[in-house]
């Protein structure tokens, strides 16, 4: 299992939770096991083809999986894999 640190705006579907464990070898695989467990998480992360969302950032003991394998990045027993929604900057 994996530790999955969850957004405070998916936290309704998680029960409050903050942090969940998912079962899975890769981040794609743990995704899976979420919405197993807290139904509607995947569709909030990833879009209709299944790539994650442009806005979501998703961190594999903190490197971001768009410049590993993406969803098929590795994580093994104990991982901590991040969901963090992407904040738009201006020019304030």
């Amino acid at each position: 299992m994996a530790n999955v640190r969850i957004p405070t705006p998916l936290r309704k579907l998680t029960d409050g939770k903050e942090e969940v464990a998912a079962a899975g070898t890769t981040v794609g695989e743990l995704i899976t096991n979420l919405e197993e467990n807290y139904p509607g998480i995947r569709a909030r992360i990833c879009d209709d083809d299944g790539s994650v969302r442009r806005f979501v950032n998703i961190f594999a003991n903190d490197e971001d999986i768009r410049f590993l394998n993406n969803l098929d990045t590795p994580v093994k027993e104990g991982d901590e894999v991040s969901i963090v929604p992407a904040i738009a900057g201006g020019n304030g």
